[in-house]
């Protein structure tokens, strides 16, 4: 099962260019993915400020001075504002969560500009399969913790624990910035975190009743337990998905 055909044409192609789908956009050279950026999903500079591993101003700087040659993540690193692993471990973690709702089903155009690059510049091609694949797992992922979507896209209104309910850190720390008015992917700026990995707690907090669900999530429905914090991944020998692997481990350490 493909989720985007145009995305494996373009990879059988080596093509390079620009992917531009309703909710986001894809970057591909020689076939391979780069890049992507969605308005789902917090971008690297959000990701890097936010969390304070990045002031601000040395963004900006990178941006200013590096950004016409498509060099801004080379020159985090040759300035010694982050050091390689850093940088690939963000940005893999970046592409993946924006592919993940560039991909989304959608019922409009999806385009193909040729030639086109993003000024962040290459960091660790990955391959089209592999991005469609890890799309699919989060998408299977999502809907074995809470199978209703609606909660994505909803206002997150806390609600009481009961006796003895425990939550961990992360959790708390999205109940605590849930003002009953941001959704999940607002939450996700405001706590500079990948969207997709606040959707997979929100869903957890609904299936714990630790939110409140919109009305379309069936009241007599009984959901799934929730699953444990890891989520297996059958063994391959692609070197992409192995990589994606140990992306998840180190994300879900620092989240």
């Amino acid at each position: 099962m493909s989720v985007s055909p145009m995305l494996v044409r373009l990879a059988a192609e080596r093509a390079t260019g620009a992917l531009l789908r309703d909710h986001g956009t894809l970057y591909l050279v020689d076939g391979r993915v780069v890049h992507a950026e969605s308005p789902a999903s917090p971008g690297m500079d959000v990701l890097l400020t936010t969390a304070g591993r990045l002031p601000r101003e040395n963004w900006d700087e990178a941006v200013d001075r590096a950004g016409a040659h498509r060099a801004v993540g080379r020159f985090l690193v040759d300035s010694g504002r982050l050091r390689d692993g850093e940088l690939e471990i963000c940005h893999l973690g970046a592409v993946f969560d924006a592919a993940f709702f560039a991909l989304s089903p959608t019922s409009g155009p999806t385009r193909f500009r040729y030639g086109v690059g993003h000024w962040f510049g290459t960091v660790r091609p990955v391959s089209a399969e592999a991005v469609e694949r890890e799309t699919l797992r989060r998408r299977e992922l999502l809907d074995a913790v809470w199978p209703y979507a609606s909660v994505d896209s909803a206002p997150v209104v806390p609600r009481p624990a009961a006796p003895g309910q425990g939550v961990g850190a992360r959790r708390r720390a999205l109940l605590a910035a849930a003002d009953g008015v941001r959704t999940p992917a607002e939450l996700a700026r405001v706590l500079g975190r990948p969207a997709f990995h606040t959707l997979l707690d929100v869903r957890r907090l609904a299936a714990a009743g630790l939110v409140e669900t919109p009305l379309d999530a069936a009241p007599d429905a009984t959901p799934p337990p929730p699953p444990p914090e890891w989520s297996p991944v059958p063994p391959v020998s692609d070197p992409d998905i192995a990589l994606l692997r140990r992306l998840r481990d180190a994300l879900e350490a620092h989240l």
